[in-house]
Parts: structure tokens; sequence; C-alpha cells
């Protein structure tokens, strides 16, 4: 019997931040990609906060305004679901897993929350300077 239950992200996270980062690493500002796909500020931070479900209407028209295609868009997303998840075991403690959800090995892991993420500027990017 398989004891571990996958910690999957939610899609609307997934997505949300695949657009948070998408636009960051552009430098551009919510309100500025939001006037260019035609929603409003507040609905473009929710969806990127992973608050909001977005139709495939209004998710198309921000990966337009940030440069990008749907089929982009989700595969981008695609591939961060793809990344090794973790599971917790009925033991509590973690493993973790390929993307079908079978375990690889197990470890105890204790939480540590998240830090800040260091992006390259849209300069750095260009220039090859991102590690």
């Amino acid at each position: 019997m398989n004891n571990h239950v996958p910690i999957e992200p939610l899609w609307r996270h997934v997505v949300g931040g695949v657009l948070r980062r998408e636009r960051l690493a552009q430098e551009r500002t919510l309100k500025d990609v939001a006037e260019t796909a035609a929603i409003s500020m507040p609905y473009l931070s929710e969806l990127e906060r992973g608050r909001k479900e977005a139709s495939s209407e209004v998710l198309a028209a921000v990966a337009r305004a940030l440069g990008l295609g749907l089929a982009d868009l989700l595969a981008r997303a695609q591939a961060e679901l793809a990344r090794p998840v973790r599971v917790r075991s009925a033991t509590g403690r973690v493993a973790a897993a390929v993307g079908d959800g079978s375990a690889v090995s197990e470890i105890a892991v204790r939480r540590v929350p998240p830090g800040p993420v260091a992006r390259p500027s849209a300069r750095q990017a260009r220039l090859g300077l991102a590690a």
C-alpha cells in the first residue's frame, strides 16, 4: 500500500507564478501588463498570486501582453509541474517523487520558510549574465 500523498500545486498557483516571473523578468509593472491585456490591475495581481482561476481568453490576453503565446505559457506551467514534487507519507516524512507521483526516496525534512528569490534583470538575461 502506498502511504504517500502528493503535495501537488494548484494549476492557478503554477500559472500565476509563471506570469509573475515573466513580468518581473521583463521589468514591467502590473499596471502596464494589465492595461496591455485589457484587464484590471487588481485582477492581474490576484491571478499572479494564484487566488483567481482565469479563463483561457484572459490567460491568452495576459500571455500576449507579455509577448508569449498561450501555448508558451502553458508549456512553462507544464514544465514546472513535471519537476519532482514532494510527497508526505503517513509517518509525516517527506519524500521526493517523480512527475507520476511515485516516490523516489524518503527523507526527513524540516520546514524552512521560503526566502526571496534573486531574479536577473531583463538586461542581465539578454547579455547572458544570468546564472
